[in-house]
């Protein structure tokens, strides 16, 4: 029987072979993070998961968002700083929605289409770079090391270039 993983699908083409990747060694569930107002990405996602026949979930992140990101983001650029309101977003929103989502479904792992990877290093679940062209570490860098063993990266060896060549194999929305 295979493991359950929530994977983010945002409907972009890095989520989408990320599904496409999983499937062969997953169960996956697809859980799309509803912000308000993209009705194109929702409609992408929901075409992807229906394609790949894999079970769809949204939950609206709205709320959080704004009290997390948003509003932080906007007091610290008046302030005269440069946030990085990715950073923020995946420790405070993202990562929670999926492992909420995890527990109710009984899924072990949570995935993202993010460039990075996790290793182990004495012993220890470390976030490692991604493929130097397209390295996404940075944003996930505030993720905790408690998180870390049960979250999949799927393209963290892939260029940006062989994710595409394989949506179009696929022929994702």
């Amino acid at each position: 029987m295979k493991e359950t993983v929530v994977l983010g699908l945002s409907g972009g083409v890095d989520s989408a072979v990320s599904a496409l990747l999983l499937k062969e060694q997953y169960e996956v569930h697809c859980l799309y993070l509803d912000t308000g107002g993209d009705q194109k990405g929702l409609n992408d996602a929901r075409q992807i998961a229906l394609q790949l026949d894999l079970p769809f979930h949204v939950t609206n992140i709205e709320a959080e968002l704004e009290e997390h990101v948003c509003k932080p983001f906007v007091d610290a650029y008046l302030h005269g700083c440069t946030p990085i309101p990715c950073a923020i977003c995946n420790p405070m929103v993202k990562f929670p929605a999926l492992f909420h989502l995890a527990e109710q479904v009984g899924a072990k792992y949570v995935a993202t289409g993010h460039y990075a990877r996790i290793i182990q290093q004495d012993g220890q679940f470390c976030l490692a770079k991604g493929h130097p062209s397209n390295d996404q570490s940075y944003l996930l860098s505030r993720l905790t090391r408690e998180m870390l063993p049960f979250i999949l990266f799927p393209l963290g060896a892939y260029e940006k270039k062989q994710v595409r060549e394989l949506a179009e194999n696929v022929d994702f929305p």
